[in-house]
């Protein structure tokens, strides 16, 4: 047998070995992929709070946030304590036979968090599969008597079979096979969702939609449903008995100023909310749905259903004692309000930016912690530059703006020690997504950095991208 691999090897391993083994037996086009930037071809020591330090001695500043993990930061203090506590007792990790006081306690502290009757939980490991959960839920709620979900038509809910269905975001291109009875309504649009439940009504009023989910606040895309469109929503669901299902797995846990964002309007209820990422605290994999009290009893409090939606690893002790430490330190710190005071000095430094810049800054969206700078090249590739590019980019009509936004993120992380990422749900945004304990001088960091990035102006951005890729 060949000789395996060990933590050691993996800690002195240089960029041209992790490199070479992922080529291997990971995926060639992720480092063709993540390789093309300057995080790609760089190794990690360690991390802490907002900041990654690299083997070279360089820190950088992550201002993607862990794509929302990242809400406490790097490797918080409380969050390495619990699991340090929980690993020197020998705690047991997971057995069906046992009820777990972790599972317990966490179900409990979300009830106690969440508004009206949403009081009964269940723990899984992703956010797709806390969407697929909570589907399944809505689904024997109804007892199988009706057959219809409706989504949005910007939706990101996973990558699962399931979750993707839901997803209409175009990052899922290929036709993977569907869950029956998908439809969808477009987003924050009242005419086209009451049109969506219309399609769907019998001759005798009867609907044949079990679930309706929604993401109150779209991450993938920066926009935000009104509260008008979410109030009325709610009503006609309550009005056929549809069940109302908040994806809340970026925006939960303080990101755009409430502990999830449907609670910035007081009264409105989902029977139905998923969280995940930052739940974990940066460190476990779990995620959660939580269930309004009467669906959930409906559907699966009886003996003979209580275990028709299970997962291997539901009540792993370590993940949920990570997520109890988690939930609580994104209260006794106020997450929250760390997100709105962030979301003044970014939001201000923003619009001064695009107001300096506003050739290049079609627009500037978000909430909180969670904002997007919308970018405009102003011109288009010359046909040679074109031909030099990989045929799905060179065919791509938003080509363009991926390129100057990639080039924002490269100069960022390349001349400022920087890292960011763009999203790339319809429009194409530069996103701004820290961690919430990102301190005001981090925040100043930034917006410093992204102005001077800016000013050197689209042609010579993407250029110098162009010059680094293709070659001259």
């Amino acid at each position: 047998m060949s000789e395996l691999l060990t933590l050691d090897d993996c800690e002195n391993m240089t960029s041209d070995r992790v490199h070479e083994l992922y080529r291997g037996h990971v995926s060639r086009s992720q480092v063709s992929l993540i390789g093309s930037f300057g995080f790609g071809r760089d190794l990690v020591d360690h991390a802490q709070g907002a900041w990654i330090h690299l083997r070279d001695g360089r820190r950088v500043l992550d201002f993607t946030g862990g794509v929302g993990v990242l809400n406490h930061g790097h490797n918080h203090p409380r969050i390495l304590a619990a699991r340090r506590r929980f690993q020197d007792a020998r705690r047991m990790e997971v057995h069906k036979n046992y009820l777990s006081p972790y599972v317990a306690a966490l179900g409990h502290n979300l009830a106690e968090l969440l508004p009206g009757d949403l009081s009964i939980s269940y723990f899984p490991n992703s956010g797709a599969e806390a969407v697929e959960g909570a589907v399944k839920l809505a689904y024997k709620y109804h007892r199988g008597r009706r057959g219809t979900i409706l989504h949005t038509d910007i939706s990101f809910h996973g990558k699962l079979l399931g979750a993707g269905t839901l997803t209409a975001s175009p990052e899922i291109h290929f036709p993977y096979p569907r869950i029956p009875g998908a439809d969808s309504f477009r987003y924050d649009d009242l005419d086209s969702f009451r049109l969506a439940l219309e399609r769907h009504t019998g001759s005798a009023g009867d609907s044949d939609v079990y679930a309706v989910i929604i993401e109150p606040f779209s991450a993938s895309s920066l926009r935000e449903c009104s509260p008008e469109f979410l109030r009325e929503v709610r009503r006609l669901c309550t009005e056929r008995d549809i069940v109302l299902i908040f994806d809340e797995v970026y925006t939960g846990w303080g990101k755009t100023g409430e502990l999830f964002h449907f609670m910035h309007h007081p009264g409105l209820v989902p029977d139905i909310v998923t969280t995940s990422k930052s739940f974990g605290g940066g460190k476990a994999s779990i995620s959660g749905y939580i269930s309004r009290e009467p669906v959930f009893r409906a559907a699966y409090d009886n003996l003979s259903d209580a275990t028709l939606h299970s997962t291997t690893y539901y009540g792993f002790g370590e993940e949920t004692a990570t997520a109890l430490e988690a939930v609580n330190i994104a209260v006794e710190e106020d997450f929250p309000g760390r997100a709105r005071a962030l979301g003044r000095r970014l939001g201000e430094g923003l619009r001064d930016i695009a107001a300096r810049h506003p050739k290049l800054v079609k627009r500037v969206d978000g909430r909180g912690a969670l904002h997007g700078v919308f970018l405009d090249p102003g011109f288009r590739l010359p046909d040679r530059l074109r031909s030099a590019l990989p045929i799905p980019l060179a065919r791509d009509p938003q080509a363009m703006e991926k390129l100057l936004t990639g080039a924002v993120v490269g100069a960022l992380y390349r001349d400022h020690d920087v890292l960011t990422f763009f999203g790339s749900n319809r429009a194409i945004a530069l996103v701004v997504s820290p961690p919430l304990v990102t301190a005001d001088d981090e925040a100043d960091m930034f917006l410093k950095a992204l102005d001077d990035v800016l000013a050197r102006g689209a042609t010579r951005l993407v250029t110098t991208l162009l010059k680094e890729k293709v070659g001259k």
